[in-house]
């Protein structure tokens, strides 16, 4: 059962991204009145999911510590590149990216930053969890 936590809980970040970016936010500006709210919504959401990500890596990163397994070391060090990277993507983003956005300083630009590195992000959460999903070594 232990082994498996880590790939649930990788599912669990890459599916929070997948949801919010993909699905909840694009319906967001589908069905309110302005894109002004939509983006005031969606800003909270994405602040939301930055501490999932952060928690879920720090989870990933702590149980690969632990004594009681060593799954995603014996897995990939690859693994442990990917979850670190997204979690600074989504440190980078909240507080470097969305403020700017939200300050509407030259819009498009930061719009269009904020979208690669959360995209990049979640292709760091797709690896990681494609990392511990890999049947181990015979």
């Amino acid at each position: 059962m232990m082994e498996r936590l880590p790939a649930l809980v990788a599912a669990l970040w890459w599916g929070s991204l997948t949801t919010l970016g993909f699905f909840v936010v694009p319906m967001l500006f589908a069905a309110l009145p302005t894109p002004a709210m939509a983006g005031g919504v969606a800003a909270r959401l994405f602040g939301a999911q930055t501490w999932v990500s952060v928690g879920c890596g720090m989870f990933l990163l702590l149980f690969s510590q632990s004594n009681r397994t060593d799954v995603l070391v014996a897995r990939s060090s690859s693994a442990m590149i990917f979850i670190v990277l997204g979690m600074l993507l989504a440190l980078l983003v909240e507080f470097g990216v969305a403020p700017r956005i939200a300050l509407r300083e030259n819009l498009r630009l930061w719009h269009g930053v904020g979208t690669g590195m959360y995209l990049a992000q979640w292709l760091c959460a797709g690896a990681t969890l494609w990392q511990l999903l890999r049947k181990p070594p015979a």
